[in-house]
This record gives structure tokens, C-alpha cells and sequence, in this order.
């Protein structure tokens, strides 16, 4: 027995501690009723006393100022510590309702057991996010979710540097790498995930992991060159063209075709005419996005796109992308802007397949094909919007419909309209500081965490909150360390082929 429930009302109940006994934030709990269970979690904590405020006060004064050695009568008894509890669920025969009645007045409670959350059952086609956490303590109990209905849906990763996003995404990579009904596609921007020189996804056992990168190309690696060809004035939609630079782009566009690109830095002439500065600053900046140079008479690349090389990137890797295969594109070597065009090229083109699929009846055989994003505003952001939309906003409105979803990373979630939040199925929150943050993704979150502003606040490095459509209840969780899970998965699978002293004739 941890306390005794002495008063409260409906999700604001309120127990005493037992004294040699220790509540946390967050905690979770069970009062047994005579029909069930009441699954309670801790969200408030204080003190109370049966000496009144106005003697506490003058006892801490003369033990202060007069340095007199009180001491109280039966501390245990006198004074103590309060938690506030809501319900979460209740549990009749391992059936799980929800909570809609108050635990009996004065009645235990107890730690949560394995045994108590039997309801908690993996759903087909799942994914491990976690497992169950109880305060800081972490639970030998695994939380799986329905992958196909999570991916298409949408996740949202959000949290303050240094909380444990990344290690969250590499465990989320890893388990989903050998699944066949999901396949990610990766921008890494900071060149984390594969684990050039490290553990990471180079190391699983599937090996249906491809890595895309444009410098010291590793071994079993695919160096990355996308054809000029491939951009059009569609996938820029991102960035802030003013409209006469859009309407330039298109204009080259449609008289020059694939050749849109050299035109424009070869002042190529039009049909309509533009202001000079307006050609000018457009070259200018497709110069540098594409890491384009021209000496006056020829042109030539020296980043990642190129004139000749690199026809079939696009569609190789949504090829990959189809055979549930995961995609990991290392973007650490050039601007957020380059980054988010190559998202913006095959996120593009993925959609524009999945529209066909469904058209002609085949995108049932087909697995859920989900982009995983870092700083998520910067596409889904309120001012970038208000410009026009994008790709990424476009799938996260309707890919659901195509089995096409995000996984959006970002520290600060109130970037980012409530239209496309409340869109965004499952959100896994990290530690957030910051109060605004906080308020937005309590405000769009899928279950009600109004009573979580505090343990939002405190969650340490490596501690979430799951919310999501399509869990019973807010998913306290604690994300297992990347490298440990690596380590075991390998050392696992290396004993399950070891055939070591078994004679083979």
C-alpha cells in the first residue's frame, strides 16, 4: 500500500501518503473496487498537516531564530505528504472503459503491476515505442502501437534539445526497419542515424537499410546525385519566392521544360518580359540552392545535383521506399534549404505514385510510406504557410488517404497551425520547458493532459508522454538507450544462429 484516498472529486482525487512510502509525479496507480480496477496517475504533489498553518509558522520561528530542538509528537501521524490523481481507466476482467466513477472513499492504493495492465494488449502490425513508465521508474512492460493506423496518421516528436528526440528516433528506425508494412524515408541533417563510426542503423540485421550520402561514401553506401532535370518550379514551394519570382519560374518552366533550371542562368529569353532584378535575384538564389556555377558560358555543379548524373536517384529511392525498404539521406553537407528540396523532390514523387496506385485499385499491396522530418516548421510553420502550401503540408491535410504520412520532429510545436496539428494523430512529448510549447501540444494533443502542464515540465531526459488516437489513455513511457537495445538485438540474433556444437553431416 502506498496511501489512502481521503477526498477529492472526479480526476482531481486526493490521497495520503503512507509515511515510509514515496510518490512521484506521474506515478501510476491502482485502487481495487468491488467491480474492477481504477487505473490513477499522479499529477500534483503537496503537504498537509494537522498542526495549522499559523503554529507551523511560529514553531519554524522558534526553531529558526531561537535554535530550539522541537521536535513533533508522532510525526507520522501529524504530518504527511498529498497527491493528486486523476482517473486514467478502469479495468473489469481485463477489459479496459473508460473511467467514468470514483475509487471507494478511503480505499487503498497500490503499485501498478504487470498483472493490471493485461489489457494492454500488441495490436497487429505493431511497433514498440517504449516501455511503461511509472514516475521515473522504468516498467519491464513493452508499449506497442498499431503501426499501419500510427504512420498513416501521422507523428509528431516533440521536446527541448537534449531530452532524448534523437535516441527516441533511432529506437522508433531500428524496430520499424523489418517491418513490411511501413517503410521511412529519413532527411538527417545531422548525419546521426546510420552510424558511420559508431552503432546505429548500419548495424541491423535486415540489412534493408540504404544510406544516401554525397561525401566519403562508405562501404554498401550510394552517393547521392539527383539529376537537374528532376527539379521543378513545384518542389521550391517551400521557400519564399516573392510572386513575380514564382511567376518567372513558371514561365521558364513552361517554354523551356526540363531545361527550366539552365535557362534561367543562361538568361534565356521569354515570351513575357520580367524586371531584370527580378531574373537577376531568382538566378541568383537558384545558384546557390542548387550549388550551381557559371562562368558566362558554361555551367556547371559541384553539390549534389547535376547535368548528367543522377536521372534515376529519385526513382530508386521511391522504388526502395515501396519494397518497405528504410532510407536514410545524410544531409549534413549542405543548407536546410537543399535539404528540405531533396525532401521535397521525393516525398513528391512518392505521392504522385500512391495517387496512381489507389486510381488503379493497387495501393492495398502497398506499405504505408512515412517521411520522418527534423524542425518540422520550417515546412509546417505558420509564416511559411501563409505563403502557400507545400508537399509536407499537403500530406499531412490527405496522405492518410494515399498511406502516406510525416513523422515531424521539432522543439517548438506552437510553430505550427492547429489545423495541421490536430491533424498530426500521435504525439510523443518530451521534457518541454517553455510554457507556450507546452500549451499547444496539450491543446491539440489526443487525449486530455490539462492536468499535465507540471509533468510535461519535469520529464527527464529520455521520459514521454504518449497521445495518441488510437491508445485508451496518455501513455506515460521511458525510451529505452539506442546502443544498449543494439547490442542486445545483435548479441540475440547472434546466439539464435549460432549452431555451435551441433554435428551437420
Amino acid at each position: 500500500m502506498k496511501g489512502q484516498i481521503i477526498s477529492g472529486r472526479f480526476g482531481e482525487i486526493i490521497a495520503r501518503q503512507k509515511s515510509d512510502e514515496e510518490l512521484e509525479l506521474g506515478e501510476l496507480l491502482v485502487a481495487d473496487t468491488e467491480k474492477g480496477k481504477i487505473l490513477l496517475q499522479v499529477y500534483d504533489l503537496l503537504y498537509g498537516s494537522q498542526i495549522s498553518q499559523q503554529n507551523l509558522e511560529l514553531i519554524s520561528g522558534m526553531k529558526l531564530e531561537e535554535h530550539n530542538n522541537l521536535e513533533f509528537m508522532e510525526p507520522h501521524l501529524r504530518n504527511y505528504k498529498l497527491a493528486v490523481m486523476k482517473n486514467l481507466i478502469t479495468i473489469n476482467e481485463k477489459k479496459a472503459v473508460s473511467s467514468k466513477n470514483l475509487p471507494v472513499f478511503f480505499s487503498e492504493i497500490r503499485e501498478v503491476t504487470k498483472e493490471d495492465l493485461s489489457f494492454l494488449t500488441k495490436p497487429e502490425d505493431a511497433f514498440m515505442i517504449g516501455n511503461l513508465r511509472s514516475g521515473t521508474k522504468s516498467l519491464d512492460f513493452p508499449i506497442y502501437l498499431p503501426g499501419k493506423q500510427v504512420f498513416s496518421h501521422h507523428i509528431l516528436i516533440t521536446g527541448t534539445t537534449g531530452k532524448g528526440k534523437s535516441v527516441l528516433m533511432s529506437n522508433l528506425i531500428w524496430d520499424c526497419v523489418e517491418k513490411d508494412y511501413c517503410a521511412l524515408l529519413v532527411l538527417d541533417p545531422h548525419d546521426e542515424y546510420y552510424g558511420r563510426n559508431k552503432i546505429g542503423l548500419k548495424d541491423h540485421p535486415s540489412r534493408k537499410v540504404v544510406y544516401y550520402t554525397s561525401k566519403n561514401v562508405p562501404t554498401g553506401a550510394r552517393s547521392l546525385k539527383i539529376n537537374l532535370s528532376a527539379v521543378k518550379p513545384e518542389h521550391l514551394s517551400f521557400m519564399d519566392f516573392s510572386p513575380p519570382q514564382t511567376q518567372a519560374m513558371n514561365a521558364f518552366y513552361k517554354k523551356y521544360g526540363e531545361k527550366w533550371v539552365e535557362s534561367i542562368i543562361l538568361e534565356k529569353p521569354l515570351n513575357v518580359e520580367f524586371n531584370d532584378a527580378t531574373v537577376a535575384v531568382l538566378k541568383r538564389r537558384i545558384v546557390f540552392l542548387l550549388d550551381l556555377d557559371f562562368d558566362g558560358e558554361q555551367l556547371y555543379c559541384e553539390g549534389i545535383f547535376d547535368l548528367k548524373a543522377g536521372e534515376t536517384t529519385i526513382s530508386d529511392i521511391c522504388s526502395e521506399l515501396e519494397k518497405a525498404g528504410t532510407v536514410i539521406i545524410d544531409t549534413s553537407n549542405f543548407s536546410g534549404q537543399t535539404e528540405l528540396l531533396v525532401g521535397s523532390l521525393i516525398a513528391s514523387e512518392t505521392l504522385r505514385r500512391y495517387k496512381n496506385y489507389k486510381v488503379r485499385g493497387e495501393l492495398k499491396d502497398k506499405p504505408i510510406i512515412s517521411v520522418v522530418l527534423e524542425e518540422a516548421p520550417r515546412v509546417l510553420g505558420k509564416e511559411v504557410l501563409e505563403r502557400g502550401s507545400n508537399v509536407f503540408a499537403t500530406i499531412a491535410r490527405e496522405g492518410r488517404k494515399f498511406k502516406v504520412g510525416l513523422v515531424a520532429i521539432t522543439q517548438m510545436p506552437s510553430l505550427i497551425p492547429r489545423v495541421i496539428l490536430a491533424n498530426i494523430n500521435t504525439k510523443v512529448i518530451l521534457g518541454t520547458e517553455m510554457s507556450t510549447e507546452r500549451q499547444a501540444i496539450i491543446e491539440s494533443a489526443s487525449q486530455d493532459l490539462s492536468s499535465d502542464n507540471r509533468a510535461i515540465a519535469s520529464l527527464d531526459k529520455g521520459e514521454a508522454i504518449v497521445s495518441s488516437n488510437f491508445a485508451r489513455f496518455a501513455l506515460p513511457i521511458a525510451v529505452p538507450f539506442f546502443d544498449e537495445e543494439v547490442k542486445k538485438h545483435i548479441k540475440k540474433k547472434n546466439e539464435t544462429n549460432n549452431f555451435s556444437g551441433v554435428k551437420i553431416e
